[in-house]
Parts: structure tokens; sequence; C-alpha cells
């Protein structure tokens, strides 16, 4: 079984005006443990990075699911709430009414906006078959996602769905294609509750944006 881990890299980065700055980024990536994830950052930054680098943390982190759309390169995190009654194998009764319990899963999602991740969020949980609620919208400093790499990862299950394009036959024969929701990659990260109230963090150009 594999989840997703965010690891710290320090490294001399080149900035846009010549100069060099130490600097301190994180990355998220799929791995089996953690000595497996310290092992596949060197092996995907070994080529990325010039001169040495370091990996100075790594923490697993709980996401559900994540969704990528290629026409953007900021990463935000979606909480996402919603009613879950028991497991299924109470009777119901007066006496023994169904347990509920509220679920909270974290998903992450390319935009250029909060409104614009909450659209996203939407749009791929569209076919949720529960009402839920989306609390908190942040932009994260996440630089890149490694997902699921054949040539690394031949033991791992996870594989992206390569869902980008909607392809569709007219009755002329016409060939129509639409973009997808984006590739999405799955995690096997476990869902966890959440009691406390919590306040929505909507911000950026979300609330007072005029059309």
């Amino acid at each position: 079984m594999n989840t997703w881990f965010t690891v710290k890299v320090k490294y001399t980065k080149q900035l846009d005006d010549g100069t060099f700055k130490r600097v301190s980024e994180p990355y998220l990536l799929a791995a089996m443990t953690f000595t497996d994830a310290e092992a596949r950052i060197y092996e995907e930054l070994g080529s990325i990075i010039r001169g040495e680098f370091t990996v100075t943390n790594i923490a697993r982190t709980e996401y559900h699911d994540i969704f990528y759309y290629e026409d953007a390169d900021l990463w935000y995190k979606c909480k996402v709430t919603y009613q879950s009654e028991g497991d299924g194998l109470e009777i119901e009764s007066d006496l023994n009414p169904k347990k509920v319990k509220k679920v909270s899963q974290n998903f992450l999602v390319t935009a250029t906006s909060v409104k614009e991740a909450f659209e996203r969020i939407q749009e791929s949980l569209s076919t949720l078959m529960v009402d839920y609620q989306i609390p908190s919208i942040m932009l994260t400093p996440i630089v890149d996602i490694f997902p699921f790499n054949e040539e690394l990862d031949v033991e791992l299950e996870r594989k992206p769905a390569k869902e980008k394009t909607v392809t569709e036959v007219t009755s002329d024969e016409e060939v129509i294609e639409t973009p997808g929701k984006g590739v999405v990659f799955s995690a096997s990260g476990s869902d966890f509750d959440d009691e406390e109230e919590f306040e929505s963090s909507l911000e950026d150009d979300f609330s007072g944006e005029e059309e």
C-alpha cells in the first residue's frame, strides 16, 4: 500500500535576476515508506536541480484524490466534509438508530485562484452521491507532485486516470474533442473524522468578484 509524502528539499536556486538564493521547497510524491520517499525524491530531482540538494523533512500527507489541470501550476488544498451513516452493518430501529458521523477528506487541485479551485473541486466531485461542504481552500507551497511512475515504482498499484479529453462523434461523422476534468491521481490515504466546528476560509478573489 502506498500513500503521499511531502518532502522538503533545500538547495541553492538561481533566481530570474541571475542571483543565487538558498531555498527550501516542498514536493509531494507517492511512496510506500519514508525510506522509499527519500530514495524517490533523489531519483526525481537528480536531473532537475543543478548542484547538490539535501532532504530536510519527510511527512506523511493525507490526500484522498489529486486533480491535475494542465493550465495551472498552483496547488490548492481543499477540505471536503460530509455525513456518513455508520458502516452499514447495523440494523436500524427505534432503539438502535444509525450513527451519523462527520467525515473530512483533503483534496488537491491545480488552479489559478481560490475561486477556480472551488469550481474545479465541485466539477470533480459532481458524481459524489452525498451532500458535502467545502469549508476551506488554501494555497499550498507545493512546487510539484510525483505520482505513480512505472519505471521507478513498478511495485506500486496506483495508476493515474488518463481522461484529459472527451471525444464525441456527431451524426455527420465529425469528431469533437472537449476538455475533460483533468488527470486524477488517487492515493490510499485514510479518511478521518473531524468533530470540531470550522469556518470557511474562501479568500483570494472568490468573494466580491464581478463577472
